[in-house]
């Protein structure tokens, strides 16, 4: 794993320098009908996500977002809150995953993340592991979805090892 060289935050966070218990809380992001359509049309083309009408005989009566858009919501607005700075975000697992209530348009949504656990790589001394509770809600707090991430993030060694080869 090489470090980014060129910072666009001016910050680089290494697995050391994450602490369990460390919280994070994203700003808010809006979602309206035309988000939510143009996105079904393309990656999940369901009557639900699609069209007003036909939604109305699905089991939740109307248009809802699509479980998929709320994860990628969910991702953006983890980077952009810049606590990882320019820190790449190489998912090694998701778990846990579940989808607790349906997005709608209109809905702000933001996330709260809290670091559960941080863990060296058991052979790799450049990097190591990082589990994350990730809860995905509207400004409203209706929890939408819920899971764990584990984030394969480098360690300081990794500079160690980078500065020693070049």
């Amino acid at each position: 794993m090489v470090p980014i060289t060129k910072p666009k935050t001016g910050v680089f966070r290494y697995l050391e320098d994450f602490k369990i218990g460390e919280t994070i809380e994203t700003e808010a992001f809006s979602l309206d009908r035309d988000m939510i359509v143009s996105f079904a049309e393309q990656y999940d083309p369901q009557d639900m996500h699609i069209d007003e009408e036909l939604a109305k005989n699905t089991i939740f009566g109307e248009l809802v977002g699509s479980g998929w858009q709320t994860l990628l919501i969910t991702l953006k607005l983890i980077l952009n809150s810049k606590r990882f700075g320019d820190t790449p975000l190489i998912g090694a697992g998701f778990k846990e995953v579940r989808f607790h209530h349906p997005m709608y348009p209109g809905d702000s949504l933001k996330v709260c993340a809290e670091i559960m656990d941080i863990r060296p790589s058991k052979n790799k001394a450049d990097r190591g592991l990082l589990d994350i509770h990730v809860t995905t809600k509207t400004t409203t707090g209706t929890v939408l979805i819920t899971q764990t991430w584990t984030l394969a993030l480098p360690t300081k060694a990794s500079v160690t090892a980078t500065e020693a080869s070049h």
